[in-house]
Parts: structure tokens; sequence; C-alpha cells
């Protein structure tokens, strides 16, 4: 699978635009951005970014956001702030949208699930989701740093009955 740059930096403004402008920990971005290519790939065989996945701790963690955030802050599309939440925590990574995601890149398919994948996790924090992404199979099946092969996520069982 190879990276679809244009899409990722998009749904990224995506996810943020629709998260009244902001994502709130790169936990929380990571897991929307799983959730995102793995329904995607459940129901059609592709994903939206590309990117592949590893089973990290935390959960599955895309192997490219690190370089597309940086990318996306030196063109000025995206704002980072660090925000100390609670003392002895690392600080929370903010991600705030300076520019607005361009739709065009994206079919009918990939606004769908990306809708839905704000409306069922957007309300959610990285704990959160981290929990639900620990408790599906791409994470279960997939020794631990290792990549998560996209094939897992046919033994997810996603109603998407709500599309």
């Amino acid at each position: 699978m190879s990276l679809h740059r244009k899409k990722y930096l998009n749904v990224v403004l995506y996810l943020c635009r629709k998260l009244k402008g902001e994502v709130r920990g790169k936990k929380k971005l990571a897991k929307l951005l799983y959730f995102a290519d793995f329904d995607l790939y459940e129901k059609s065989q592709k994903s939206i970014t590309g990117d592949v996945y590893r089973a990290l701790p935390m959960g599955p963690v895309p192997s490219m956001l690190e370089e597309i955030i940086a990318e996306m802050t030196k063109k000025k599309m995206l704002g980072v702030e660090q925000i100390e939440e609670r003392e002895r925590y690392n600080p929370t990574e903010v991600y705030k949208c300076i520019t607005e995601p361009n739709l065009s890149v994206f079919d009918d398919e990939e606004k769908k699930i990306l809708d839905r994948v704000v409306i069922k996790y957007g309300h959610l924090n990285g704990k959160q989701l981290e929990e639900l992404s620990h408790a599906e199979a791409p994470y279960i099946g997939t020794e631990l740093r290792k990549e998560i092969p996209y094939e897992l996520a046919f033994y997810r069982g996603t109603d998407f009955s709500d599309l």
C-alpha cells in the first residue's frame, strides 16, 4: 500500500475542522486515523491515508503521522500547541487547523466513513479510543511493535448499517 499524501493531509484537516477546529492529543488523532483507515478497509478493501499502522502499547499508531504533522506545520496548514493539562503529565498536543480541508480529494464513500468516525469516536478522549482499539482484532492479532495487517479489519465485524 502506498501513502496517499494529499488525502492524508486533508483527513487531518477534516477531523480538526469537524471537531470544533482542533484535535486534542496525538493519541486521539492517531486512533481517529486508525478507525478511518480500518473502517474503510473493512468495508471496501482500501485505506484513505495508505499509512502503515504498528501495534504499540497505546494501540495502533500510523507510522507516517509525525512526518505528516511536521509537513503540515511547516506549510502553515496546522498549528500545534503544547498544553499543560495536569501536573507531572506530558503536555497535551493540540492540533488546530489553519487551512480548510480540500474535500475534492475524497470520494463519497471516504467522506461518509470520515463523518461516521467523527460521530462515533470524535467525542471520546485518547484513553477511551486506546481502550476501544485494544479490543479490536487487528490490534489483538498483531505482535507488539509489528505492522498491523489491514486484512485483520475483516475480523472486526463492524456494523455499517448507519452509513
